[in-house]
């Protein structure tokens, strides 16, 4: 029986940040290099990257985090970006209004 997916909480996809120590199967399963950083809503990941890395959550810039992607993890342990994160939303009713991008703000 199929599970159905639902996001559960904010994300953002480091993937140019260096780690001390690489353990990919605790990365969700569609991401295949650097870390994912979840939180109620995304503030709080940019928060926590910001104290872990003492790096800002922007690409170009030399105290940034490089390449990254605001996005949701869902329940079957997939990042997606936030275009993804409204259809599964609306699919499983999370949200009632079909939007083209989805905010934490609009789950709760």
């Amino acid at each position: 029986m199929d599970k159905k997916e639902y996001i559960l909480c904010a994300a953002i996809w480091c993937k140019e940040i260096p780690l001390k120590k690489n353990i990919p199967q605790v990365l969700p399963k569609n991401c295949d290099k650097g870390i994912v950083v979840t939180g109620h809503r995304h503030g709080q990941c940019i928060w926590t990257i910001g104290c872990l890395t003492g790096l800002r959550a922007v690409t170009f810039a030399e105290d940034g985090i490089g390449e990254h992607e605001q996005g949701f993890l869902t329940n079957l342990n997939r990042f997606v970006d936030r275009e993804e994160a409204a259809q599964i939303a609306f699919d499983s009713g999370q949200i009632t209004q079909h939007t083209i991008t989805l905010y934490s703000e609009d789950l709760y």
